[in-house]
């Protein structure tokens, strides 16, 4: 639909974003709370009939095709969060939520990217960004374009770019769910062997350290739960997390959270700050949601400590997951060398474990998801300077069969699953050759 006003052609949206701008104006100017909902609807109803009032009576704009349709857009952008309130209210389930400009796409439960059908304007973007960053006493503006931060109550992540940094407003939302699978249901959905799982989960029952590697959105949280959901439960976890997605409630637990600075800088939490801490409140595992940075410093201690550890890293393999984790521990200041870092780690990781999203899945099915490859590394022995990474199970491409590449553990390693595994009267080639099974 096109009307003119003032000479110039509108289209609906033009008119929608007049309204909407003039409905804010008069709010402030009239100190009109907006939680007052009835309030706010008088004010709505008036303006629409005004303008539609002057739309029929001869004046320069075409009336509206539905004067009600357009007091209710208006209301559910001013008291909710406009057409984006069904990705903030939960009616839509979503992985996440992209934006640019008044571009609207989202990734849905299988993994495919869909646009938005409603109309949305930049405009509209922007203040719903203002209003949920309100939420959290943060803002973003041309002096601060960049942010990142959690917001309804800690249950999603939003980025924000803003210009003269982006073209146009660009905007993620991550809406985090603690996810309860188990290694029954991946193995249903061929995201991993019986075999590949019985190792993973032999080796929560003795302090080892793994690392879960992937591309964002492959599957790395949903494998770490289902690792979680086959740990014994007399045993000590600590999870420390930016946004809780770790389901750790059927286990002797601790969740902690990160926290953000309020308003005036100060207040700040950070995970280095919580792995730290976690050390020394003898947990036997401690789980980092994701490390991102110099967090990874403090988790060169675990071993030290006599802990496990679980972790995840975005990476496009177990090998550069492994230089990922010491790059990111390297920016815990200038005085930690990249060398020092690698050896620590390799005598702390024992496994990496890399899942991949498919890429181009077709559109009739959801995407798959699956583990590519566990890998053992063996501790860095004499002048070694990198890491050795030993494919215990490899899949050669989506779809195809998880395999046991015969090789066997590292003899500590193996020798330490053993051990637990011996009440049981099953030996560690058990596991590996699909003799026998533990989930």
């Amino acid at each position: 639909m096109t009307i003119v006003a003032n000479g110039q052609s509108l289209s609906t949206p033009d008119v929608y974003e007049e309204l909407r701008q003039q409905a804010l104006s008069d709010i402030r100017n009239r100190s009109i709370n907006t939680d007052d909902s009835a309030e706010v609807l008088s004010l709505l109803r008036f303006l629409v009939s005004g303008y539609q009032a002057n739309a029929t009576s001869g004046g320069s704009h075409r009336p509206l095709h539905d004067p009600p349709a357009m007091v209710d857009r208006l209301a559910q952008s001013i008291l909710a969060y406009g057409p984006l309130t069904p990705f903030l209210d939960g009616s839509i389930h979503y992985e996440e939520l992209i934006i640019h400009g008044g571009e609207v796409n989202y990734i849905d439960g299988r993994g495919q990217l869909v646009a938005y059908p409603e109309p949305v304007t930049e405009q509209e973007v922007t203040h719903v960004v203002q209003k949920l960053l309100a939420s959290v006493g943060a803002s973003v503006d041309e002096s601060r374009p960049v942010i990142q931060t959690q917001i309804l109550d800690g249950s999603a992540r939003l980025g924000v770019v803003m210009p003269p940094i982006a073209d146009k407003i660009d905007v993620t939302i991550r809406r985090y769910l603690a996810k309860r699978e188990t290694f029954h249901e991946l193995i249903g959905w061929d995201a991993i062997n019986p075999a590949a799982a019985s190792l993973l989960a032999a080796m929560l029952r003795t302090p080892t350290g793994m690392i879960v590697t992937g591309q964002p959105g492959s599957g790395k949280t949903t494998l770490v739960n289902a690792l979680l959901r086959a740990a014994p439960q007399n045993i000590r976890l600590i999870a420390c997390e930016d946004t809780p997605e770790l389901s750790v409630e059927h286990l002797n637990a601790a969740r902690w959270k990160t926290r953000v600075a309020g308003p005036d800088g100060t207040g700040e939490i950070s995970l280095r700050h919580l792995v730290r801490m976690s050390l020394g409140m003898r947990p036997d595992i401690i789980v980092v949601g994701e490390v991102r940075g110099e967090e990874a410093y403090e988790l060169t201690r675990a071993g030290n400590a006599g802990c496990g550890m679980l972790s995840t890293i975005h990476s496009n393999g177990a090998r550069q997951g492994l230089q990922a984790l010491v790059s990111t521990a390297t920016m815990a200041g200038p005085n930690v060398a990249a060398d020092q870092v690698r050896s620590v780690f390799s005598s702390i990781v024992d496994v990496v474990v890399h899942v991949a999203k498919e890429p181009g899945a077709p559109t009739h099915r959801p995407a798959r998801r699956q583990v590519m490859e566990v890998a053992c590394i063996p501790p860095m022995q004499g002048s070694e300077t990198d890491f050795t990474v030993e494919p215990i199970f490899v899949r050669d491409d989506f779809g195809a069969p998880l395999q046991w590449t015969g090789s066997p553990l590292p003899l500590d390693l193996e020798t330490r699953i053993g051990r637990v595994l011996r009440p049981l009267k099953i030996t560690v080639n058990d596991i590996l050759d699909g003799t026998r099974v533990l989930v």
